[in-house]
Formats: structure tokens, C-alpha cells, sequence
């Protein structure tokens, strides 16, 4: 089976080739943020200027012809809405020219599946970081097999944060790999610590970050910043691995290409003999592959969407998608 992967959920337009669970190709084109953030209308007609070239390069790394596909996934959400639409039209149009099945994926799911495809974990724990979203999550069967939150932020995502921080310190982009340089040369000054359950909270470190900030020095609050959120994170993943008696954990999204973040849950890991995985971090990044892994996944176990279901969810919640 041949499937073709569309992401466009925010800054990324991402094509992904998948035969048979190997990934041929994954191409992506990134709108440049900079430092007003991102314009929904503006990052939409970005994608619709590079869709087709991406798609072009995909199918030319990958060997393969449009003729030979069988199934177009694209990311229903959540996400920017005029940033789906892209996605959406662009895989419908592709679908309907072709003929073959049009697969709506949850992005959240997507990140998690692609990187137990990668991994070969079965049933971990999964710490979910990125820019929008920051959810411990775990398989559950009942009343349908679909993604549980076990925890989650009560504000903002960690990676939202990050940039966030950044962006109000002065500090250049790549916001969050901005932080996690200069964090290599601090020291750590005392942070909010907000962490109730499994379920954690940034804002009031965000606050406390930008105002010290002004006074002290930056390598200090960046480390102090990145060591709190990240002990954060770790506090409630491990409570969610003894809780539930896992044996494994993943963790992904964009900030889990975070190496300090990967070395701290490796270490709750060890010391509680879990087998820990996670992706490349070109697949950890928003990308077309993981929408396409999780749409084959979802054709080869017989799914198969009906018309109301192809459209697009700004706030479609990862526990309300049927996993495969």
C-alpha cells in the first residue's frame, strides 16, 4: 500500500511518502515565524504557494507516481484553520483525481503513532510537547479504543512557552533552541512550580521568567526556565507510568527534540527500568511522514471516511479520535 501524507496544521506544509510502513520520502516547507509570530491568513497563503512543489519533491524522492497511490491522509486538526484548509483541499482535490480514499488524521495521534512506528513501542506512556499542546497520554479501550489524557497543561503548551519567553526576552529565533543554547552556561535561580496530579501549568513561570529577565542574567533564567518546566514534565509522566504500570515511554512532538528533556525522563526511566523511546527529531517536527503512517495504518485496519467526516477541527481533541 502506497499513502500519501499531508501536514499543514500550523507553520509547516509537510508531504510525507509511506509504502507498506517505510517512509520514501518526507519533504516540508516552513513559513518564517519571526518575531510578530504567526498571521493564520498570511502562514495559509505561504502554503498554498509551496504546496505543489513539496508534493512535486516528495513523489520525486520517493520513486513514486501519483498513478500508484492508494490513499491521501491530511491532518484534520487541531491547528490554525486557514492552515487545515490548505491541507484539507489539497488532499481532496488529490483524492478525487485519483480515486482512492480520502483519511482525515488527528495530528496529536499522528506524533504518537509515528514514533511507536519508529521505536517498535507497543503500549508506552506518551509524553505529547509541542508548541500547542503539552498532554500525557496512554491507550484506553473503553468505550473506544482511542488515546486517554491523563494529564495535561491547565494554559499553554511548554513549547509555546519556551517561545514565548523568548520572544518578549529579545532573544532570536529559533525561540526554544535560542533557550536551550544559552541554558548550557546557567545556573539555576528558584522558579513557580506548578505541577497538581499529572496535570502542570506554565503561565505563572512564564511570568516570573520574563521578569527576571531584567535583572539577572539570561543564561541563568534560561536554564532556570528549561530545568523547571522540563522537572515539571518529568514529576507527572512518572506519576503516569507507576499509575497506569507501564513498562514503556515515548515522548514527542516539537520539543522533544529537546536533548536536556530527553536525558531527564531517561533518567526516571532507568531508575524505574522502563524501555524509553523516541523519534528523529526531523520526525519529532511537525512533517507529512507521520500523517502518512497513521493514514495507512488506518486503511490497512479497514477504515474508511465517510463524507461529513473530511473536513477540518480547529480543536479536535486527541481523546475523541478512534485509534487503529
Amino acid at each position: 500500500m502506497i499513502v500519501i501524507g499531508i501536514e499543514s496544521s500550523a507553520h509547516t506544509f509537510g508531504v510525507g511518502v509511506v509504502k507498506n510502513g517505510k517512509i520514501l520520502a518526507n519533504e516540508k516547507k516552513m513559513y518564517d515565524v519571526g518575531a510578530s509570530g504567526m498571521i493564520p491568513a498570511e502562514v495559509a497563503e505561504f502554503h498554498v504557494e509551496n504546496s505543489g512543489e513539496v508534493l512535486e519533491t516528495a513523489l520525486g524522492k520517493s520513486g513514486m507516481n501519483l498513478e500508484d497511490v492508494d490513499g491521501i491522509g491530511y491532518t484534520k486538526g487541531p491547528g490554525l484553520g486557514p492552515c487545515l484548509q490548505v491541507g484539507q483541499m489539497t488532499a481532496k482535490t488529490l483524492a478525487t483525481r485519483l480515486g482512492v480514499e480520502l483519511v482525515p488524521v488527528n495530528h496529536s495521534v499522528a506524533h504518537v503513532e509515528i514514533t511507536k512506528h519508529v521505536t517498535g513501542l507497543i503500549d508506552p506512556v506518551a509524553l505529547y510537547v509541542s508548541g500547542g499542546n503539552s498532554q500525557i497520554l496512554k491507550i484506553d479501550n473503553k468505550p473506544y479504543r482511542h488515546y486517554r489524557i491523563l494529564g495535561e497543561t491547565f494554559d499553554i503548551g511548554v513549547g509555546n512557552m519556551l517561545d514565548s519567553f523568548a520572544r518578549a526576552a529579545g532573544l532570536k529565533p529559533a525561540w526554544g533552541s535560542t533557550v536551550a543554547k544559552l541554558a548550557e552556561g546557567g545556573r539555576y535561580t528558584a522558579m513557580p512550580y506548578t505541577v497538581k496530579g499529572m496535570d502542570f501549568a506554565f503561565t505563572g513561570l512564564l511570568t516570573r521568567a520574563t521578569e527576571l529577565a531584567a535583572e539577572r542574567k539570561m543564561e541563568d533564567v534560561c536554564y532556570s526556565l528549561q530545568e523547571t518546566s522540563f522537572a515539571m514534565l518529568c514529576e507527572a509522566t512518572e506519576r503516569a507510568l507507576l499509575l497506569t504500570n507501564s513498562v514503556e515511554l515515548c515522548t514527542c512532538g516539537g520539543v522533544a527534540q529537546s536533548k536536556r528533556l530527553k536525558e531527564m525522563l531517561g533518567s526516571v526511566c532507568d531508575e524505574h527500568k522502563i524501555k524509553f523511546g523516541f523519534a528523529s527529531d526531523d520526525l519529532n517536527a511537525d512533517n507529512g511522514a507521520m500523517i502518512a503512517v497513521t493514514a495507512e495504518k488506518m486503511l490497512e485496519q479497514g477504515y474508511r471516511a465517510g463524507p461529513k467526516e473530511c473536513g477540518i477541527e480547529q480543536r479536535y481533541r486527541v481523546d475523541r479520535a478512534v485509534v487503529f
